[in-house]
């Protein structure tokens, strides 16, 4: 197992070590296809945003300053790529958001980040139920606030990562994700009314 940095690694890599993207791709492929899978809600969507992701680091390898943080960087580039393929799609994808948040399943599920005041209102359902509810949740809210939210909750990046990979200043960050949340709470509350209606 390489012990260097991302950075390290990316380093030597433009400096003629083909051998060092390896390692780069084997340490963020889990956290990065999960990133894609609930941005795409599409799997073989995910997989293929992954290769260009990659594919995208070989080619603008030249072009990384090596004074900043990778991570960043390659959640950049994904994102822009996932974006560029929903476009391309047009159409709106559902999410599976029952896998546990962080992948070691000591969180729960997505929905159990979201802290609501009051009870919820889809109390009495059960947990396939409840996830059926965060993904319909989830799924109608804009890209723009969904992204902001599976970086900030699924992907635990702070805000200043948020900026980077988003390009976007650090105020914005904080607004965004204030209002994602907010949105995913009205979504939320919406589908347990519906819910309770039927």
């Amino acid at each position: 197992m390489d012990t260097r940095s991302d950075e390290q690694l990316l380093s030597a890599y433009r400096t003629g070590e083909a051998g060092a993207l390896e390692p780069l791709i084997r340490r963020h492929h889990d956290d990065l296809m999960r990133f894609l899978y609930h941005l795409t809600g599409n799997r073989a969507i995910a997989e293929d945003v992954f290769q260009e992701t990659f594919l995208q680091i070989h080619l603008s390898s030249g072009t990384f300053d090596v004074s900043r943080r990778f991570k960043p960087w390659l959640f950049t580039i994904a994102a822009n790529k996932a974006r560029d393929v929903l476009r391309k799609n047009a159409r709106r994808r559902t999410l599976d958001l029952d896998a546990p948040v962080g992948g070691d399943g000591d969180q729960g599920t997505f929905v159990d980040l979201m802290q609501m005041k009051g009870p919820t209102p889809a109390q009495a359902v059960n947990t396939s139920e409840r996830d059926a509810l965060v993904q319909a949740a989830i799924a109608q809210m804009p890209l723009l606030l969904r992204e902001i939210l599976l970086l900030g909750y699924f992907q635990k990046m702070s805000y200043s990562q948020i900026a980077d990979a988003l390009n976007i200043p650090l105020g914005t960050v904080k607004s965004r994700l204030h209002a994602a949340v907010a949105s995913f709470a009205k979504k939320w509350e919406e589908a347990g009314h519906e819910k309770a209606q039927r």
